[in-house]
């Protein structure tokens, strides 16, 4: 294993590194280094909680040196205003000891401060794709000067529709390096890369789907929502060691509910955050939860995506995603920084098949744990989760067999052919007389 101080590492931010009492390169951050700093385009591929923010922004910072132009020479692309907020930090800690101008930019917030910011000059500017389009269209941002660009999480900005917005951002740029980072690799990410990379170096540290080694896996087979929530509280209220948890739920709608029933027995233990939340909530939220001021976090998969949260002793599942990458990205938050964690997995009979296709990409199964004999099996199912029988489907039209043609033959009355007007019928008749033609004819003849 080597230190910081054998790569290629200004004093600067060797010094910064020491602050952060950070001695020795993760793997990936080792490895991408010298690709990075060659100008090739970069594809870096490795588990959640390696490291892969300081891969892409060590080198990129040790190769900037000040400059006078407003213009930023560097794009990092990140899917959430939560990324934007903590990757902008992460540049912070770095660049404790060097003169670079960088800042954040995202939707959902006054765009004004935000334009002042980018027209007061910036050398790494970090932004969501669709709050970058928004001020290069407005011309508050050019984009002339930029020579690298970071897609970071790229695999949840093809997931949430970003696609349309990050061809955009490529067309846009001039020539530059293409540096990418994910813990996944999708069809949509291949594609992308193949249509405007130019013979990328793969970073690949792990094989894909692999999952921490430092992160206990369990899962328990639990028919309903009403026993998960029995489950979730037994564990709670039995583990020591579950000091600092994230609880991931599918929908907005199951993270509002939970939240209601928990804070009723957890008071002031338990936050909730999602996407439906103001920017203000999420950002208080995740601010007392990284400070340790709340135990339980509940969360929809927007907190998986890339977020570096300090000692997250537990993850748990309350439902199991039916995406095994959202699987890996949410397991992620724990055993961060080399440490252990454990992830809890709640898993019903539907999300069976969920569970097997995670096995499968992990190629290793989720040992099942037993239910404890304390937790109430509950027989009350929620709505949804009820089966809807002899429900109307309006959106799909089922035949009916015994529904008659929708044509029929025509009465006797009206099968008679159509000969045309009068003079079709009768082809002999002579025209009728026009009576101002002819006087019209007999003027034009008296005046001759």
């Amino acid at each position: 294993m080597i230190n910081f101080d054998e790569l290629n590492i200004t004093e600067p931010l060797l010094k910064a590194l020491n602050d952060l009492e950070y001695i020795h390169p993760t793997p990936i951050q080792e490895k991408a280094f010298p690709v990075i700093m060659s100008g090739l385009d970069v594809i870096g591929v490795a588990q959640t909680g390696t490291g892969k923010t300081f891969a892409y922004l060590l080198p990129i910072i040790r190769q900037l040196n000040f400059i006078h132009d407003k213009h930023p020479r560097v794009i990092i692309l990140v899917p959430t205003r939560e990324l934007v907020v903590q990757v902008v930090q992460e540049i912070e800690k770095l660049t404790k000891y060097i003169n670079l101008r960088f800042g954040g930019i995202y939707g959902g917030s006054n765009i004004n401060p935000q334009k002042q910011m980018v027209f007061d000059g910036l050398d790494i500017l970090v932004a969501t794709p669709g709050r970058l389009i928004d001020l290069a269209a407005i011309g508050h941002l050019k984009l002339k000067l930029v020579q690298q660009l970071v897609i970071d999480e790229v695999d949840e900005m093809l997931d949430q529709g970003f696609r349309a917005q990050l061809t955009t951002i490529l067309d846009l740029l001039p020539k530059h390096q293409n540096i990418l980072f994910s813990a996944t690799m999708t069809e949509e990410v291949e594609k992308l890369i193949g249509t405007f990379f130019t013979n990328p170096k793969k970073i690949e540290i792990a094989a894909h789907g692999t999952p921490l080694l430092q992160i206990g896996q369990s899962a328990y087979s639990v028919p309903n929502y009403n026993t998960k929530l029995n489950l979730l509280e037994h564990l709670l209220n039995t583990d020591e060691s579950i000091n600092k948890v994230l609880v991931f739920v599918s929908t907005i709608k199951y993270a509002d509910r939970l939240f209601e029933q928990m804070v009723t027995k957890f008071v002031e233990d338990v936050l909730v955050i999602h996407s439906a939340k103001s920017q203000n909530i999420r950002f208080a939220n995740l601010k007392k939860f990284q400070e340790g001021k709340v135990r339980i976090l509940i969360a929809t998969d927007i907190a998986a995506r890339g977020l570096d949260i300090a000692d997250v002793s537990h993850v748990i599942n309350f439902d199991t995603p039916n995406s095994p990458g959202d699987y890996l990205h949410r397991i992620g938050r724990t055993g961060r920084a080399g440490k252990n964690g454990l992830a809890i997995t709640f898993v019903n009979e539907v999300e069976e098949e969920y569970q097997f296709y995670i096995e499968n990409l992990m190629k290793m199964p989720i040992p099942m744990v037993e239910m404890p004999k304390e937790v109430v099996i509950s027989t009350v199912f929620a709505a949804e989760e009820k089966a809807e029988v002899g429900s109307k489907n309006y959106l799909k039209i089922k035949k009916n067999k015994k529904a008659k043609p929708s044509f029929h033959e025509k009465k006797a009355k009206n099968t008679k052919e159509n000969l045309g007007g009068p003079r079709k019928r009768n082809p002999n008749k002579t025209k009728p007389r026009n009576r101002a033609v002819e006087r019209n004819r007999a003027l034009k003849r008296k005046n001759k």
